[in-house]
């Protein structure tokens, strides 16, 4: 295949997948794929029997999940918009608030389904301010016991998303303990509790057992069906990006251009100012693997491989999953990666393809 192009691998998948079988079979709790982190729904076919359904941050996720993955359809924004309510409300089996107000201004058009609230209980994992949902300031939430008691008649569930790669089990008991201390009064009035997704359970070495139980636990105390919305958990490691050398220099270090962009295709990596990862990423040549766009950070990382790089040389860059091919662009114009699944018995097929047309029709 030419390059660029993301390369999911099914049977990567197919781990992370099973264990959250393993995690809904053993707490009670129930899975929403969260598609703000993964919603190439070419392989909502193979990941629907693991899960119950998905969640979403807009109204063309929550119909996303609705037409194309089923099940339970979470709809939920940080502002419904006046024109976006009423379409939201059909595809969604629950529409979740993100502040009283909102609540108010729609709650009488949710049409019957259940609502729910975001409550923001100002304790979470984020190492990254920007990710930080309790960070000063933020929007993401009520935080007023009192405020909400007021609105109870109107709810029948709370979302609280407060976790960010938290691999930690410890720190996930302990967080889920002052929330349970905090509004413990308010979870006994409602019928189910979405604890959001950040939650690193697919890790190795993560104690499902001990999750699963922490989980019927707090199901138990409060009579709450719990919800899950692993995003990262789902995908990590379950796919590439492929890549291939244009071109190598010498500044000072060996440099190697590739031909994709971090600000394109791996936008995180900007962001939250991460280097990329390859694999085995071992040997005595060091290169630092640099996108094609003309932005100057536009860098990967610095890797070390088993022999110089050339001019056509493969690269496959690791987790590529998560937060990539939701927020691809087409910076500069560079080429958009192709999507491509490598299936159980180790063939690869193409998915979908991007051309200029593609392009052309981004824009106007």
């Amino acid at each position: 295949m030419q390059t660029p192009y993301y390369l999911i691998d099914k049977s990567k998948l197919a781990r992370n997948l099973q264990k959250i079988a393993f995690l809904r079979e053993r707490s009670g709790a129930k899975a929403l794929l969260a598609l703000k982190c993964f919603a190439t729904w070419s392989l909502f076919d193979f990941i629907r029997p693991y899960m119950d359904g998905t969640t979403s941050s807009s109204l063309n996720e929550v119909r996303l999940g609705k037409t194309r993955f089923g099940g339970e359809t979470h709809g939920y924004s940080v502002a419904w918009a006046d024109d976006e309510i009423d379409e939201a409300v059909t595809h969604a089996d629950k529409i979740i608030f993100n502040s009283i107000s909102q609540l108010s201004r729609f709650g009488a058009r949710a049409g019957g389904i259940s609502c729910g609230l975001r409550l923001n209980p100002e304790i979470s994992s984020s190492s990254f301010d920007l990710a930080d949902p309790v960070r000063p300031f933020s929007r993401l939430g009520e935080r007023d016991v009192g405020r909400v008691e007021a609105v109870l008649d109107r709810i029948d569930g709370f979302m609280i998303h407060n976790n960010c790669e938290n691999a930690d089990f410890r720190l996930f008991s302990d967080m889920l303990g002052a929330i349970e201390t905090r509004f413990g009064e308010l979870l006994h009035y409602v019928d189910w509790v979405s604890l959001g997704g950040g939650i690193h359970f697919t890790a190795d070495g993560y104690p499902l057992d001990a999750l699963a139980e922490r989980l019927r636990a707090f199901s138990d105390r409060f009579g709450v069906q719990v919800y899950l919305e692993p995003g990262e958990a789902a995908v990590t490691g379950a796919a590439t990006l492929e890549v291939s050398v244009l071109d190598t220099m010498f500044n000072e270090r060996n440099l190697a251009v590739v031909d994709a962009s971090t600000e394109a295709h791996m936008l995180d990596l900007l962001i939250y100012r991460e280097q990329a990862s390859v694999a085995p990423g071992t040997g005595p040549h060091e290169y630092m693997v640099c996108g094609k766009s003309c932005l100057a950070g536009d860098v990967f990382g610095t890797f070390r491989f088993d022999r110089p790089l050339e001019v056509g040389d493969r690269i496959s860059i690791q987790d590529a999953a998560g937060y990539t091919m939701v927020k691809k662009n087409w910076f500069n114009g560079v080429r958009m990666p192709a999507i491509a699944i490598r299936e159980l018995d180790g063939s690869v097929r193409t998915v979908r393809e991007f051309d200029y047309a593609d392009y052309e029709a981004s824009l106007s």
